[in-house]
């Protein structure tokens, strides 16, 4: 400084000129060296890290890069610089001191949290980070970061030490709960559905009380994304995946068999015992012929060991078209390609009611993939519904309008012997309904 004064005394500058002007340009020389140095840290050497990043064989370090790490590490240069020419300011070297630390200390918050979430990045690329995310820790230590920081800068710009602003946060703690309320409460949260598996990323939840239905692909420190299964996308509150109650699909997904649990309701009107010729039809059926056989024999020495009278068909045992059919669905379940074998397969009656009898099939079809899992239960009940009437059966359905219609229509060809055939049907239903 005083030889820079004498060399502008010596350009002809007068005292009080002398120190202002010296000022200015050492100001500018430590600006421009300062930007000087900035440009070589980014052009240069993080041309130079970033080379030698993309040639290694490892990945993390690209992580590292990726989240700018080296450059918010490279805002550093500068801040050293100016500290390093703050003496020659002496009436405000304590003042540039101070700036420089917050600055650095900001630099520093900003770095660290480039680096947490690059790990982050890291370990979500090992399969173990779906099962045992870490982001809510993440996010937490973050937190933590900016409050450890901040206590820094206030305690330089005040010049006390951080001790005292530490032990006056104590009597704010209250408040500090209540601002970081749903933080604490995530961060217990995620430490429980890791610790119990729960919940995974990629998992199917059902959540109605929040309107989810879908797969997770985000679980963070506060909340939980769901995307919907119409694209959408509902975000839940970490911690009422723990204090409300859902349903996640993962053991379906896991065990390689969806269930299939649906009914067809039979016309109780068409059920009767099955007669000679229906059994010797039924017999030709090839899933049939040896439950045909098998059950006839039974059948038929339970009722000669018992002296039963087949002159009603009332007395004895005999074979019905609905255990029939019910066997014949068995049967047919069973030998379906795409059932799992190492499931339930069960045929079973439920309960009658208004609707009829209903004839529930309860089987396990060996995929969980949503579209083949509909096309395998509608070919099922395609093929289900088609053969009914070839057991004598009918099945269900209330009459609609049409049927009303076609009984009140009156007959406009074939003879009047024909006329009761062609309501037949319609009062059938009728009859069903009542």
């Amino acid at each position: 400084m005083e030889r820079l004064q004498q060399l502008l005394t010596g350009l002809g500058t007068g005292g009080y000129w002398t120190a202002i002007l010296a000022n200015i340009i050492l100001i500018a020389c430590i600006a421009l060296l300062s930007i000087l140095a900035n440009w070589i840290t980014k052009k240069v050497v993080l041309q130079v890290i970033s080379r030698y990043i993309h040639k290694t064989k490892y990945q993390w370090d690209n992580a590292l890069l990726e989240r700018k790490v080296f450059h918010k590490l490279s805002h550093v240069v500068p801040a050293i610089i100016i500290y390093f020419f703050s003496f020659m300011f002496p009436a405000y070297q304590g003042q540039i001191v101070k700036g420089v630390s917050i600055y650095m200390n900001v630099v520093g918050i900003l770095v660290l949290n480039a680096f947490l979430n690059a790990v982050n990045d890291i370990y979500c690329t090992y399969e173990i980070s779906k099962a045992r995310p870490i982001r809510g820790y993440i996010q937490m230590l973050q937190i933590f970061v900016w409050i450890i920081g901040s206590i820094l800068a206030i305690s330089t710009l005040a010049g006390k030490s951080p001790l005292l602003l530490l032990s006056g946060i104590g009597a704010l703690s209250a408040v500090l709960l209540l601002i970081f309320k749903d933080s604490l409460l995530g961060l217990v949260a995620g430490v429980q559905l890791a610790s119990n598996d729960m919940v995974q990323v990629g998992d199917w939840i059902d959540m109605p009380k929040y309107g989810a239905d879908g797969s997770v692909t985000d679980i963070s420190l506060n909340t939980v994304k769901v995307q919907n299964w119409d694209k959408t996308i509902t975000t839940i509150p970490a911690y009422a995946l723990i204090s409300d109650s859902f349903r996640n699909w993962r053991g379906m997904i896991s065990s390689g068999g969806r269930r299939i649990k649906r009914a067809v309701y039979v016309d109780t009107g068409s059920i009767r015992f099955c007669t000679p010729e229906m059994i010797g039809t039924f017999r030709k059926i090839q899933y049939l012929k040896d439950y045909i056989d098998r059950k006839s024999e039974e059948i038929e020495q339970f009722n000669l060991q018992n002296g039963i009278d087949r002159s009603s068909k009332v007395n004895g045992r005999a074979l019905t078209n609905i255990g029939v059919f019910r066997a014949y669905i068995q049967h047919y379940i069973e030998r379906h390609p795409s059932i799992h074998p190492g499931m339930t397969r069960m045929v079973r009656q439920l309960e009658p009611g208004p609707n009829g009898l209903p004839i529930e099939i309860y089987a396990f079809s060996n995929t969980t993939e949503w579209a083949v899992y509909e096309g395998v239960q509608s070919d099922i009940f395609d093929h289900i519904l088609a053969v009914a009437s070839e057991f004598g059966l009918r099945v269900f359905q209330s009459p609609s309008g049409h049927d009303l219609h076609r009984l009140t229509e009156p007959a406009s060809t074939g003879s009047p012997s024909d006329q009761p055939n062609q309501t037949e049907e319609p009062r059938r239903l009728l009859q069903g309904a009542d």
